[in-house]
């Protein structure tokens, strides 16, 4: 019995998944997971109480596997300018495949308490992952310029996905901003990942 709850509560999160990578959060509803899933609409709730509760489940598993490939690429950088760069440009590549993109639809969704702090916990993680690199650039508060950082590749995340621009060329500003700022995504002369002079620390 224990195996069968397991596998159709797995079932339900696989549904979500393709839920919200196809239709958004509007997407996520209990009759469209029962509908997916074979179950009745009361069987559904035998699993999941809400759609916030489908929504932590899925923050539980699938946030720590984003987290580890953003953190994976961050660690392979060579320099903590490096280290920014591989940050924004591996949470657009994310963004971009399919296998992630619930992730960016959950955060884009009106959530209960429960699941606003997963999200909260699960951006924490991420910032915990280049403050270092910030507080060596010369950032006298770098949580709060991560917390920025993460302002300027959601916005980068949602010109991608609404289909603006290339998302090569979006990565590329988005990365010269977090690097130099706007004066430097306007020269483009100092992204040194494309192999450009680096711009001053902590810009």
């Amino acid at each position: 019995m224990a195996e069968h709850r397991s596998l159709q509560r797995g079932a339900l999160l696989d549904a979500a998944r393709s839920l919200l990578s196809e239709g958004g959060a509007s997407a996520l509803t209990f009759p469209a997971l029962a509908a997916r899933t074979g179950l009745a609409r009361s069987s559904v709730y035998e699993y999941f109480r809400s759609r916030g509760a489908v929504v932590e489940a899925l923050c539980a598993v699938d946030f720590p596997l984003w987290a580890a490939e953003i953190e994976a690429a961050v660690a392979a950088a060579d320099s903590p300018r490096e280290q920014v760069a591989a940050y924004v440009r591996a949470q657009l590549a994310l963004a971009c495949d399919a296998r992630h993109r619930a992730v960016v639809a959950i955060s884009a969704m009106e959530l209960d308490a429960a699941a606003r702090e997963k999200i909260k916990a699960a951006h924490g993680g991420l910032f915990e992952l280049i403050t270092e690199a910030l507080r060596t650039l010369g950032h006298a508060d770098p949580r709060s310029a991560a917390a920025l950082l993460q302002g300027v590749v959601d916005a980068a995340v949602r010109r991608t996905l609404a289909g603006f621009d290339d998302p090569a060329g979006i990565a590329a500003t988005a990365v010269r901003i977090a690097l130099d700022g706007v004066a430097g995504a306007v020269s483009g002369e100092r992204d040194t990942v494309d192999g450009q002079e680096p711009g001053r620390p902590g810009a």
